[in-house]
């Protein structure tokens, strides 16, 4: 199956804020974006779309049949870390997850193992309904899981990998 994964447009946050679950809106219209984007699919694909703002309303300017929401392509829940600058965290606590990244989950929040679970859950039904291709509008971190199960990398291999924001990447699974 052909994946076309992709990240939606900058939203309107300060940098150096933690953000993941967080439902931020887009900083800019992303009707542009969405002309850029759709430009680089092909036609007829069902789409998929986590239910967060930012990029749910990418998938509904991109002129494709309806977005199917789907919880399970939303970015990682940084729990109380979330909308807080990375530098008030504080280095203990970023130390702890920096030791184990892949386990370790913020107060109140879901660990890159559980990230991981959930978005391979995700593939597996899309799988069980044969498309032979699709598109999901989604998160960095959900398409770090996608790119890295496709490619069969370690965790310390993907979990490092970047997207820009209304970036479009293509994966075989």
């Amino acid at each position: 199956m052909q994946l076309y994964l992709i990240r939606h447009p900058p939203p309107d946050v300060a940098a150096g804020i933690c953000y993941g679950a967080t439902d931020l809106a887009l900083a800019a219209d992303p009707q542009a974006s969405a002309a850029a984007i759709h430009a680089q699919l092909p036609a007829s694909l069902p789409l998929f779309s986590s239910p967060l703002r930012r990029c749910l309303h990418l998938a509904q300017k991109l002129p494709m049949q309806p977005a199917t929401i789907d919880p399970r392509l939303a970015e990682m829940n940084f729990g109380a870390w979330e909308m807080r600058a990375w530098t008030d965290i504080g280095p203990a606590a970023l130390d702890a997850w920096a030791a184990d990244p892949l386990h370790y989950a913020p107060p109140g929040g879901e660990s890159v193992s559980a990230l991981r679970q959930r978005v391979l859950h995700f593939l597996a039904e899309l799988a069980s309904q044969r498309h032979a291709a699709a598109a999901l509008v989604t998160h960095a971190g959900v398409m770090k899981v996608i790119s890295g199960h496709a490619q069969n990398l370690p965790p310390a291999e993907w979990m490092p990998l970047r997207f820009a924001y209304g970036g479009v990447v293509q994966v075989t699974l």
